[in-house]
C-alpha cells in the first residue's frame, strides 16, 4: 500500500497557528488516501471551524470514531453530521450510558455524551457500528475496542462513576485506541487512554503481530498520576520503543514535563494545528 496517511489535530487544550482556536477536548482528522476519518469530535462546533482553516474537507468524511463516551470527544458530532450527514459512527455501546465523575466536595458532575448528541445518536441506529472488539474501518486502520486491564499500576486515571450518588465506579470499559501500520512502524492514537496508555500499546502490539509501535499521538490520562505510575510508564515506553511521543489533552502538565524530559528526541507538540504524514 504505498498511499500517505495524514493525521491533522483539529481539537485539543492548546493551539499552534494562527486563526485557530482551542479547548478542552480531542480529535483527529486521518485522511488514509482517498479516505477522511475522525476519531473523536471534541466538545463543541469549533472542529469545523478550525477544520475550516486548516483545509480539511469534513464533507467527505467516511467515518466517525469515538474513544469513549466523554462530552469532550463527542460534542463535536452533531456539527459534523450537520456537514456530512450521514456519517458512520463507530463506538463501543457503553459510551452511550450516562457518566459522571466526582467532585473533590463529594458531589458529582456529568461527564458523559451531552443529551443532544445521544438524540442524534439515536435518532440514525443505522449509523451505529458496534466495536466492543477490534474493528478495521478502513484498509489498515484499526479500532482496538475493548482493552484488557492486565498491569498493577493503571487505572482510568479518575474518580469516575456510573450514577448520580456517586457510588457505582465507572471502569470505562468502552476506551479503545486506533491505529495504523505504515512504513515507519505502527502509529497509534488515544483519546484518554482510560485503559491505562501501557495496556493499550501492548494490547495494540497483540493485534498488529508485535510489529513495532512507532508513534503515539493523543491524551495519555496522566495528569492525577503517582509518581510510581509516572515511572513505570516511563519505563513502558522505553521498553517498546517509542520513536514518536505527542502528549496531549489529558496527560497533564507534570507528566508532559516528565515526558518531555525522559524523551527528548522523541517527544513532539501535538497541539491544534499539528499535522503528521506517514507513508503508507
Amino acid at each position: 500500500m504505498n498511499e500517505p496517511l495524514v493525521i491533522t489535530v483539529l481539537v485539543e487544550n492548546a493551539v499552534f497557528g494562527p486563526g485557530l482556536m482551542a479547548e478542552h477536548g480531542l480529535a483527529f482528522h486521518l485522511q488514509a488516501g482517498s479516505a477522511g476519518f475522525l476519531f473523536d469530535t471534541g466538545q463543541s462546533a469549533l472542529l469545523a471551524d478550525n477544520a475550516r482553516r486548516l483545509g480539511v474537507d469534513l464533507a467527505r468524511l467516511e467515518g466517525v470514531a469515538l474513544s469513549h463516551g466523554h462530552y469532550d470527544h463527542s460534542g463535536g458530532l452533531s456539527a459534523v453530521w450537520a456537514i456530512a450527514p450521514p456519517t458512520p459512527l463507530y463506538a463501543h455501546p457503553a459510551g452511550l450510558l450516562r457518566r459522571f465523575a466526582r467532585n473533590p466536595d463529594g458531589s458529582v458532575r456529568d461527564v458523559g455524551i451531552s443529551p443532544p448528541t445521544l438524540q442524534a445518536i439515536k435518532a440514525c441506529p443505522t449509523q451505529l457500528f458496534v466495536t466492543k472488539t477490534p474493528t478495521e474501518i478502513c484498509k489498515g486502520v484499526w479500532l482496538t475496542g475493548e482493552i484488557p486491564r492486565l498491569n498493577d499500576f493503571e487505572d482510568v486515571g479518575g474518580p469516575f462513576v456510573l450514577d448520580e450518588a456517586g457510588t457505582q465506579p465507572d471502569p470505562i470499559v468502552d476506551d479503545q485506541a486506533l491505529f495504523c501500520d505504515t512504513q515507519q512502524g505502527l502509529v497509534v492514537l488515544l483519546g484518554c487512554a482510560h485503559a491505562g496508555v501501557v495496556n493499550t500499546l501492548r494490547q495494540i502490539r497483540q493485534l498488529a503481530g508485535d510489529r513495532p509501535i512507532h508513534t503515539v499521538l493523543g491524551g495519555l490520562h496522566l495528569a492525577g498520576a503517582s509518581a510510581t505510575r509516572l515511572t513505570r510508564t516511563v519505563g513502558a515506553l522505553r521498553e517498546l520503543g517509542i520513536q514518536r511521543l505527542g502528549p496531549a489533552h489529558c496527560t497533564g502538565p507534570a507528566a508532559t514535563a516528565r515526558l518531555w524530559h525522559e524523551f527528548p528526541q522523541a517527544c513532539t507538540g501535538c497541539s491544534v494545528g499539528s499535522r503528521f504524514v506517514f507513508q503508507r
